[in-house]
């Protein structure tokens, strides 16, 4: 059984030093938004003791479910998991929680314009790829924007879900090599979206995917100071590289 409720990340610490005179079953498991399946197994791993085998069930659940993927769909917050929980059991709460989350946003009034899994994969690339909440919209409307002028959405973050590995990290530095990756998840190769979300968003991200803002923007870039920066053209993008960087 799961008992779950939200916390203030800034409690953690008192919380963890009693959660075992208060509650010796329960532990507390903090998800941050925009990891993949595979991060959020390794953090289960460690506060619930499972072996490489437990975590690998929790990697696969879809299968078990009859699921094509689950990525983007493990809400990410702050939950209170009893010690023998099993990876089902993990899955279970976490889908549920996204359900609950996910009917809070408000969404267009036709899905055929965006439907829920398309919704799922632009709000995991926002995730990744804004600085903050703030620029989440601009993102997804540039990214919106993209799609429906049969542009390539050319997205570093799209590359590092193709590259990474536990060996040698799930978000690597892009290489311009990387750009070659046989992938379907290589936006610089294939046109419009990824097979699957690319991480798991929470609902700020999920809101932008659903309500981009309107932009006449193509491209973008973050500054030093991690401000965006956005262009309607690739002569204009090009000017704002030589700028900020």
């Amino acid at each position: 059984m799961f008992f779950y409720y939200g916390f203030d990340p800034g409690l953690l610490a008192s919380l963890s030093f009693y959660q075992n005179l208060a509650n010796p079953s329960v532990r507390i498991v903090r998800i941050q938004e925009g990891l993949r399946k595979e991060e959020i197994a390794d953090i289960m791993a460690q506060k619930l003791n499972w072996d490489e085998k437990t975590k690998l069930e929790f990697v696969n659940a879809h299968l078990a479910l009859n699921s094509p993927n689950l990525e983007g769909r493990y809400f990410p917050k702050t939950y209170l998991i009893q010690k023998d929980e099993d990876p089902l059991g993990v899955t279970a709460v976490m889908l549920r929680e996204f359900s609950k989350e996910n009917g809070k946003v408000k969404k267009p009034k036709s899905t055929q314009v965006i439907n829920q899994d398309t919704a799922l994969k632009i709000a995991s690339i926002v995730q990744r790829e804004a600085a903050g909440k703030s620029d989440m919209k601009l993102i997804s409307g540039i990214i919106w924007n993209r799609l429906f002028n049969g542009m390539k959405l050319q997205i570093d973050a799209t590359l590092q879900y193709a590259k990474g590995s536990e060996e040698e990290g799930w978000w690597q530095k892009v290489e311009p090599e990387d750009k070659n990756i046989e992938s379907y998840y290589n936006t610089y190769m294939y046109t419009g979206l990824p097979p699957s979300p690319i991480a798991n968003p929470g609902l700020s991200a999920i809101d932008a995917a659903y309500n981009p803002q309107k932009t006449s923007c193509l491209f973008y870039l973050h500054d030093k100071k991690r401000k965006i920066h956005c262009s309607k053209t690739y002569e204009e993008h090009k000017k704002n590289i030589d700028r900020y960087y």
